[in-house]
């Protein structure tokens, strides 16, 4: 099958979730989290990342997450990220429990394709303080794919990772794992750059969107995905393949907002006031845009 017949295969299958000018989300992806050594890239932008989260939470947002959320080819053992990133997991179970949250997988995390893996490590944790199982997301779906479907017009906004379009991440995944796991990770140690990673090469980068750009115009849809770190926001008119980027930046986590009928590219970052007092703040990078002209842009 080729690529984009699979990414279509996915698109037919996804659920659909409906929305309209009163619904809010907010979409990001690549989160990588570890278990807190030294190649753990999530560690330096947890506490920008639980600020973020926490806001949306607390402003009624929908968190979609779109695959990649865990780093789950370095780290063989779901627990030792729980563990070592609990608030994040605290407030994404909060997001659960409220009916708020979605989960997507991608290369990094395609374990959590199987049924059996996301029962046994994802529905519930055990706690050492409370020594005791804690639910977390129980009888939680994870998917390949989703739609946002407009009621106003019944037009769909296609969500996937990205790495359907990527031979060695979907196709070869397992050797990908292994050789990250065994080789690269032990390499990057060293300041060897990880090949295996289309964050890390930027021909792949580029092949990745270019693919997922051809799909969009033509299947005539949108498409929100991840998968390359690169965000993303196309002018209307353009194709509609928008990227939201990663939580793993430097020094920063980007993400898209979907708010009042609108769309946006999002960053939030650490920031000093006027007396030097630090903060995590919000910035609009791109947007916002009327979700209904992308729409007819497409008629």
């Amino acid at each position: 099958m080729g690529t984009m017949d699979r990414v279509t295969k996915v698109f037919n299958s996804s659920d659909e979730i409906l929305f309209d000018d009163s619904s809010k989300f907010i979409i990001m992806s690549d989160c990588h989290r570890g278990d807190g050594n030294w190649n753990d890239n999530f560690a330096k932008n947890q506490n920008i990342y639980f600020a973020a989260l926490n806001h949306y939470f607390n402003q009624g947002y929908t968190y979609i997450e779109l695959g990649d959320g865990d780093e789950l080819w370095e780290v063989s053992k779901f627990s030792e990220i729980i563990r070592e990133h609990s608030d994040a997991f605290w407030i994404m179970s909060q997001f659960y429990k409220h009916g708020r949250f979605f989960m997507v997988y991608g290369n990094h995390d395609m374990v959590k394709k199987n049924k059996d893996y996301v029962a046994k490590n994802l529905y519930k944790f055990y706690s050492e303080r409370e020594n005791k199982y804690i639910p977390l997301f129980e009888d939680i779906k994870v998917h390949e794919g989703l739609i946002l479907k407009y009621k106003n017009t019944n037009d769909k906004i296609f969500l996937l990772h990205g790495h359907q379009v990527d031979f060695l991440n979907y196709d070869l995944w397992k050797l990908s794992r292994f050789l990250v796991r065994y080789l690269w990770s032990p390499l990057e140690f060293l300041g060897v750059n990880d090949t295996t990673r289309t964050a890390k090469n930027n021909k792949k980068r580029i092949s990745t969107a270019k693919k997922l750009t051809e799909w969009v115009i033509k299947e005539n849809q949108m498409l929100i995905a991840g998968h390359n770190h690169r965000p993303m926001f196309p002018e209307i008119g353009a194709p509609l393949y928008f990227n939201d980027g990663s939580a793993v930046h430097p020094r920063c986590i980007t993400g898209i907002e979907i708010v009042g009928g609108s769309i946006m590219l999002i960053k939030w970052s650490i920031k000093a006031d006027n007396h030097g007092m630090l903060h995590v703040a919000k910035d609009i990078l791109e947007g916002p845009r009327k979700i209904g002209e992308y729409f007819a842009s497409l008629h």
